[in-house]
């Protein structure tokens, strides 16, 4: 079954009680058994949810994995498999991550004696000089937030391997549609599902995709012991906006191929990120490993462009946290999404203050241009007006 096919039709998307198909929201906290013990497969609503299961096996199906699972949020999906790890434990990862990511690990998991190292992992050869066995997993995002930074899967999985150790990729970005981090050698997928998979802007979830019995039973675990699971009418959101993702994702890559076209040229902006580039340095790596690029575009402004007045200007982009959805947002990562790194680290990394993150929508190309225009022009102004 090809994926366009795939995310209307994976999982079990007919109901078989009713022959519905949508699958029903089953709003429930707990399910009557016949007898002690006996039971339908359902008990208590945080252990397993027909709805939420509909989710998870829809999931799976699109990363070709063990088990799906779905938690609140995506930080619930990374803190649950971060909870696989044990005092002692080191973990490397990848330099620019998104903030919660670093604030997690940072702020919480390094209190429980977690400890981890940040390092460019779009570089094979730092993976493979720092990696070594006393390292229990690699997480790594490709591509980055929000420097779009291509980790080669396939070679840090080889390394991985090597090491007896797991490799976490975080597939937000990419989705399933472009990119199958399982297939090419990763032990975990995680996911923002607020993001591209929910696509509407309408709902907070997280997924995570295992390839192992071994590890689907260690998440399952997880999964209900902490309990940060997916409640069913986010569950049937989410279904509802996968459903969707192939012809959404296609109109992202075409209206953001249009809107770099016009970064590039526009002599405001003094660098432009996006792996599409021919001068992005893993650019051969990112068409190998995925069948698209990527709908989110980062740029730096010049210095003679006001940031606070091109971001107020613009009118149909809106000035938001989050990416994916079928509007176009636009953000700010050094005070927005990666407002926990210190200062002199995001410096060191390149996310200076001028740098502009955009999640390209769904709208016309040529009136996002135009929303762009107009914005440059009142930015680059003296008073900010026209």
């Amino acid at each position: 079954m090809k994926i366009e096919t795939m995310t209307i039709h994976g999982g079990y998307t007919t109901d078989q009680l009713t022959g519905s198909v949508n699958t029903p929201i089953y709003q429930t906290a707990t399910f009557k058994q016949s007898s002690l013990g006996v039971h339908s497969g359902y008990e208590y609503a945080r252990t397993k949810n027909p709805t939420r299961s509909a989710l998870e096996r829809l999931i799976r199906d699109l990363e070709e994995g063990d088990e799906g699972f779905a938690f609140g949020s995506g930080m619930a999906a990374i803190t649950t498999t971060l909870s696989m790890f044990s005092q002692g434990d080191r973990i490397l990862m990848s330099d620019n991550l998104y903030g919660g990511t670093y604030r997690v690990i940072d702020k919480v998991f390094k209190r429980f004696g977690i400890e981890y190292k940040m390092i460019d992992t779009t570089k094979l050869q730092n993976v493979e000089d720092a990696f070594n066995d006393e390292y229990k997993a690699i997480f790594i995002e490709s591509p980055t937030n929000p420097l779009l930074g291509i980790s080669d899967i396939v070679g840090i999985s080889n390394i991985a391997k090597k090491h007896n150790s797991l490799l976490i990729v975080d597939n937000t970005f990419m989705t399933p549609y472009l990119q199958k981090p399982l297939v090419l050698g990763a032990d975990i997928v995680i996911h923002s599902g607020t993001k591209y998979l929910g696509g509407h802007s309408d709902l907070i979830a997280g997924l995570v995709v295992t390839k192992t019995r071994e590890l689907s039973e260690r998440i399952s675990f997880l999964q209900n012991a902490m309990g940060a699971i997916l409640g069913p009418q986010d569950s049937f959101l989410l279904i509802r906006g996968i459903k969707t993702l192939a012809m959404r994702m296609d109109r992202h890559l075409e209206n953001t191929k249009k809107i770099l076209d016009y970064l590039l040229t526009n002599p405001n902006v003094s660098k432009t990120y996006h792996p599409s580039l021919p001068d992005h340095p893993n650019h051969a790596i990112a068409y190998a490993q995925s069948t698209g690029s990527v709908g989110i575009i980062s740029f730096v402004l010049k210095d003679t462009i006001h940031i606070d007045t091109f971001l107020s200007s613009l009118k149909i982009i809106s000035l938001a946290e989050s990416l994916g959805g079928i509007e176009s947002l636009i953000s700010h990562p050094a005070s927005m999404t990666h407002a926990s790194y210190p200062p002199a680290y995001r410096a060191t990394i390149g996310i200076s203050d001028q740098l502009i993150r955009l999640s390209v929508g769904c709208e016309n190309s040529l009136d996002l241009i135009d929303d762009l225009d107009l914005a440059f022009v009142k930015a680059g102004s003296n008073d900010g007006d026209l």
